[in-house]
């Protein structure tokens, strides 16, 4: 691990520790490594250099929306292998919340969510994504039953 200073003055020092005390983290360096990822991460997604991610996408829907439940899951369906999982949550009488886990290449996970997300009756579409990088190709099973395998780890 490699180590760095920084110097800060007095007001933004007394800040940070405060943003620190309020998230919970033990240490400023914890807290340094983080806001390193995330800004990385932000970089990573805007030079669109991310080739996989996993992401989920989350949104609120008005299930009295003529058609909304068949136009989602026909859409989930014909992107199933992006498709991890999906969680369903009742609001009120009228709206649901909707979260889908994602995987695989990051351009059609962008596409998947936009798509949902202009569904006419979807709200609030948000998509959260991280980026992967392709780890340790293996295979997994025995002698001829074996099965090529690729793992995935974040990018940052």
């Amino acid at each position: 691990m490699e180590r760095f200073t920084i110097s800060l003055d007095d007001k933004l020092a007394h800040e940070f520790d405060h943003w620190i005390a309020d998230r919970g983290y033990a240490t400023r360096s914890e807290a340094v490594r983080d806001l390193l990822r995330g800004e990385l991460e932000r970089t990573l997604q805007h030079e669109d250099a991310s080739l996989h991610c996993i992401a989920c996408l989350s949104y609120v829907f008005n299930h009295h929306e003529r058609d909304l439940m068949e136009r989602i899951t026909e859409l989930q369906h014909d992107h199933h292998d992006l498709t991890v999982s999906t969680m369903h949550a009742h609001l009120d009488h009228d709206h649901c919340l909707e979260t889908v886990i994602l995987r695989g290449p990051t351009h059609e996970v962008r596409r998947f969510a936009d798509a949902v997300s202009a569904e006419r009756g979807v709200h609030h579409g948000k998509l959260n994504l991280i980026s992967m990088e392709e780890h340790q190709p293996h295979r997994h099973g025995r002698g001829a039953k074996q099965v090529p395998h690729v793992h995935l780890k974040p990018a940052t």
